[in-house]
């Protein structure tokens, strides 16, 4: 009878205990909640599921609040919990004993790197019979076990060095460099602290409340240094800022673009992250703190440039070593070494001596750029140090307009276009080189079907034109005439030969020249216009250069490089024209210059071959005025290493494209 009793409690406890793991949530679903939480950083959520002696020991800030410093600051991510649920006989041995240990591993990105650990979670039950339930029995070791017995993490950035961009012989075009660090110590400001703070405004550039709000910061004491801008070691008035009482300078290392203006549109500049910015790089790459490209090549090569920071997650407690969780190398930024030569760039701007154009400069043997010209320009120091609203609108105002970069951009090349068509004509049959054609007067105009219209051409002969006598006197008429001939069709097929309608194949974004409008030269006087440079046809500089460079290459036209690790000598378009008809053109272009339109480059010390062009900017073809574009296309007769196509703006007044011819055949004495 009594062991009837036993056996009967025995089955009672079983059945209870059966109840119990049936009716509630059992340690393994309790974990399992924990974790979904835990893996969606809902730290509130995760608190409400710990023991009471884990919530006595750790209130929330010490919970919630540092697991979400802790988490942000890492830039945790890709968090993924596992554990090993306990089986049958372990989920009795718990209810039997109120508590259970389940190991678990935690794996998670963050910004140095992956960090993964095991640990143990000790389950507990808590409440009155009919109400208990699983809680969680948390510690610091939860974050990371080297946690578990205190310490404190430390996140140590090691900042990458932006990669610098160099010309051809390494010499420096953006670098990293000593700048001043101007601020204020605000106890030493003087008498009259609004004076001095409106006086160093004034030197920088600044409004007098962006200093003030500097000054009125949290952090800022009246006996420390408050950073107010960085400025270039040679910054204009530099010496008047330093005689503001209260104001200090530090040497710091910022970005500093030794050609200044010369290489402004090229190069561009840096500048802050801007909240667009950090809205565009939405990956976390870049904190508000950080610089970023914003124009030319600082922008273009961005990714290659600012390189990778590095990261290292340590736990430090008193009296013991540092334990390393996770470390990033840094990565230093690439640096980007061009083909560009400085001597080449900076004599090519300081050539225009503040009128407004643009200049490519190649080297037309290996298809190497040696420069790239916007004139005018803007500091890129100025800019990359900050610039005021009033200051920038000034420039965008200004009617020079330095902010435009006009050598992406396209332009109607005059004349220096005649011998491109000519090229095209002598490979299609229909220009004869040694054939005269009679042309009489100044004025031509091919029938009833143009009305009124003309073509114009400067000077008259007396004897047939041929094409030596139309490049060298650079005869309208006869380029008109070839152009009619030739046809739509023909004409179109060949400009598309010489990469018209095609897009640069460059590595800095060059607007693609085109031949009219809508692409097509079906209509006649359209076609005879662009016969001689005019009409609808655009072409930026770097492109005309290129263009020339098959009457030097045998009828190659080269492939353009700009970075030094490019390929050169490599054709961008073949068999344009023959070797006996490149040599032809070589010919006359020196005749242009010896006997030609382009007789004030004849002083050189140096013998120099080109085309001349102007480009005529006219409502109408009786407009007696309108703006002209000075063009010459120059190269050293002998050497040929270096060709210039440089374009200067209204040169109406200024003796046309032979002001255009002094300034190139001069860059080419200086240079040689």
């Amino acid at each position: 009878m009594r062991k009837g009793i036993i056996f009967s409690a025995l089955l009672l406890i079983m059945f209870l205990a059966a109840c119990s793991k049936d009716d509630g949530i059992t340690p393994n679903e309790r974990f399992d909640a924990y974790i979904d939480l835990w893996q969606d950083e809902d730290f509130k959520a995760m608190y409400d599921m710990l023991a009471t002696d884990s919530t006595d020991a750790y209130p929330t800030e010490e919970f919630i609040d540092r697991y979400q410093k802790i988490y942000d600051d890492l830039n945790v991510s890709n968090l993924k919990i596992n554990f090993k649920k306990l089986d049958d006989d372990e989920l009795n041995e718990a209810y039997e004993n109120g508590t259970a240990t389940i190991p678990f591993s935690v794996d998670m990105d963050t910004i140095a790197g992956e960090i993964d650990f095991d640990y143990e979670a000790t389950i507990v039950q808590e409440g009155e019979e009919e109400e208990k339930d699983w809680f969680i029995q948390w510690d610091p070791g939860f974050i990371f076990p080297e946690l578990k017995d205190g310490g404190e993490i430390h996140l140590e950035t090691t900042e990458a060095r932006r990669g610098e961009i160099l010309d051809r012989n390494r010499m420096p075009l953006a670098i990293n460099d000593t700048v001043y660090e101007i601020g204020i110590i605000p106890e030493e400001l003087g008498n009259n602290p609004e004076q001095a703070i409106e006086q160093l405004a004034g030197y920088l550039d600044l409004d007098p409340d962006s200093i003030q709000k500097k000054l009125d910061e949290d952090w800022v004491e009246p006996d420390l240094f408050v950073p107010i801008k960085k400025v270039p070691v040679d910054a204009e008035n530099l010496e008047a800022i330093m005689q503001i009482d209260g104001v200090m300078r530090n040497e710091t290392t910022g970005r500093v673009y030794p050609l200044g203006k010369a290489a402004a549109h090229l190069v561009g500049y840096v500048g802050p992250v801007s909240a667009e910015d950090l809205k565009e790089h939405d990956d976390g790459a870049y904190t508000a703190n950080d610089v970023i490209g914003k124009r030319g090549l600082e922008q273009l090569y961005e990714e290659e440039l600012r390189g990778e920071p590095g990261y290292k997650i340590t736990v430090e407690k008193e009296g013991e070593e540092q334990a390393v969780l996770a470390e990033k190398p840094v990565e230093d930024g690439e640096n980007i070494v061009l083909t560009i030569d400085a001597d080449v760039q900076e004599e090519i701007y300081a050539s225009y001596d503040g009128d407004a154009g643009t200049a490519a400069s190649i080297n037309p043997k290996t298809g190497e750029t040696l420069a790239l010209v916007s004139s005018p320009a803007f500091d890129p120091n100025e800019m990359a140090y900050g610039i005021s609203n009033a200051r920038l609108q000034e420039m965008e105002k200004d009617p020079q307009t330095p902010l435009i970069n006009r050598f992406s951009a396209t332009f109607s090349p005059g004349s220096t276009f005649k011998p491109i068509v000519a090229a095209i004509g002598m490979a299609n049959g229909n220009l004869d080189p040694d054939e005269g054609i009679e042309i009489k007067g100044k004025t031509w105009s091919n029938g009833e079907g143009w009305g009124d219209y003309k073509v114009r051409r400067v000077s008259e002969t007396n004897k047939p034109v041929d094409l030596t006598d139309a490049l060298r006197l650079s005869d309208n008429i006869y380029f008109a005439m070839q152009a009619v001939d030739m046809g739509g069709e023909a004409m179109v097929s060949g400009l598309e030969q010489f990469g018209f309608g095609e897009e640069l194949p460059f590595a800095y974004p060059i607007e693609t020249s085109t031949i009219s409008n809508d692409g097509t030269l079906d209509d006649e006087i359209l076609r005879a216009n662009t016969g001689y440079g005019q009409g609808e046809l655009q072409i930026s500089a770097l492109h005309l250069a290129l263009a020339y460079t098959p009457f030097l290459n045998d009828g190659t036209m080269l492939q353009p490089t700009l970075l030094k690790n490019e390929e050169t000598n490599q054709a961008w378009k073949s068999d344009l024209i023959t070797s006996d008809e490149a040599k032809r053109l070589q010919d006359d272009l020196r005749k242009v210059v010896t006997e030609g339109t382009a007789k004030a480059g004849n002083q050189a010390d140096v013998p120099v071959s080109g085309k001349t062009g102007t480009a005529e900017l006219k409502l109408s073809n009786d407009d007696e005025s309108g703006q002209e574009n000075g063009w010459f296309v120059g190269y050293p007769t002998e050497d040929k290493d270096i060709l210039i196509a440089m374009m200067i703006e209204h040169t109406e007044d200024k003796g046309g494209s032979s002001y255009t011819v002094e300034k190139v055949t001069s860059i080419l004495d200086e240079l040689k």
